[in-house]
């Protein structure tokens, strides 16, 4: 069974106000001893992002759903305390509902890439969710990523949660997602057919001098760099910590799928890279609220049908990982509660204030049980 780890990116606000703060090198450096600690022990830390107004974490690579439940739970945790103590709260929000303008953090690559981007890293103040699944080599974890490509789009939908933006409903459900795909090597990639077509595509995109080096090819999924594992980067960060585990159960039903249909010799589907644009877009106008393009064919379809569909396409896997009920329940809880963006909008409604939105939001990052 493949070992599935999460990447999760928070927003560091005030526990008062909802405004976002730029204390990611004090929350950093409450956590430097226990993360040491972490890191003798071979486990994540917490790192900061582009934004000071963020840090990241990243869970051990586990195989059990359970135990990547209890990890993503146990660093919310443990990103809240070290917040706390640096005078900040930390909240699973895509984007900040609140005005901002984002600071930028020490380091020579963030120097240069404010400089060559402009407003586009900038702006960059965004949190997402990303998942890695094992792979046996890049020649496996390329046909995963070819023909995993028609299916990322309902990720998205699934996990959308940034719904405002600069204080202003955006009209999206993901416009984390929309912000994201302004950088020049976002979003839906072509048909590799090998790992040496996907190396040398890459090795082509840094001789053009455009991104600085081979972290800034941002494919929706990608063979990592630093790790034996497909990266797969269309989610937002989402407000509930059950959701990030839903998403990885299915991210790696997706991967066992996909590599089941190249040794059977089946060719990924010839879904242009145009196609795959729209169904992101459509995918983050609507989260779960509205049509979504069915994978298969393209055309639209509510959102309850294409969850079905998806489940259908890999329920085999689901029921070889032990994750089929799992995510059965995850999808119908989903689906009843509302997705981040739908439960933000419905905050708003109720209160009618952002800042309540983001101070609610914090709290439900790190639920009273996780300590």
């Amino acid at each position: 069974m493949r070992r599935v780890g999460v990447e999760e990116e928070l927003l560091l606000v005030d526990a008062r106000t909802g405004e976002p703060l730029a204390l990611s090198s004090a929350v950093l450096s409450a956590a430097r001893e226990a993360g040491a600690a972490a890191a003798a022990r071979g486990e994540g830390v917490l790192e900061g992002e582009l934004k000071r107004e963020q840090v990241e974490f990243s869970t051990r690579p586990v195989l059990r759903m359970g135990e990547l439940a209890e990890e993503i739970v146990r660093w919310r945790a443990q990103a809240a305390r070290y917040a706390a103590e640096a005078g900040a709260a930390v909240a699973a929000l895509a984007t900040s509902p609140l005005p901002v303008t984002p600071s930028t953090s020490p380091g020579a690559r963030y120097r240069w890439m404010c400089g060559e981007f402009g407003l586009t890293a900038q702006e960059q103040l965004t949190c997402g969710c990303h998942v890695h699944v094992s792979v046996a080599s890049d020649e496996e974890g390329v046909a995963a990523v070819d023909r995993m490509r028609p299916w990322l789009a309902v990720l998205t939908a699934i996990s959308a949660n940034s719904p405002f933006w600069q204080g202003h409903d955006s009209g999206y459900a993901s416009y984390r997602s929309r912000v994201w795909n302004r950088w020049p090597s976002a979003g839906p990639t072509e048909v590799f057919g090998s790992a040496e077509r996907y190396h040398q595509h890459v090795r082509d995109m840094l001789t053009t001098g455009v991104l600085r080096d081979e972290g800034m090819v941002y494919f929706d999924a990608r063979l990592s760099a630093t790790y034996p594992t497909v990266e797969i980067r269309v989610a937002d960060v989402c407000l509930d910590p059950d959701t990030p585990v839903l998403l990885a159960a299915l991210a790696r039903a997706l991967v066992d799928t996909a590599v089941r249909a190249w040794r059977a010799g089946d060719p990924p589907a010839r879904i242009g890279v145009g196609l795959l644009r729209l169904a992101s877009w459509r995918a983050a106008k609507s989260g779960l609220e509205g049509p979504l393009l069915d994978p298969r064919s393209m055309a639209p379809a509510p959102p309850e049908a294409v969850l079905d569909v998806l489940l259908d396409h890999v329920r085999d896997a689901l029921e070889d990982n032990g994750d089929h009920e799992l995510v059965r329940e995850g999808v119908a809880r989903l689906l009843g509660r509302g997705n981040g963006a739908r439960r933000q909008r419905h905050l708003l409604r109720t209160t009618g204030a952002l800042r309540a939105v983001v101070t609610e939001c914090a709290r439900l990052t790190t639920p009273a049980s996780t300590g």
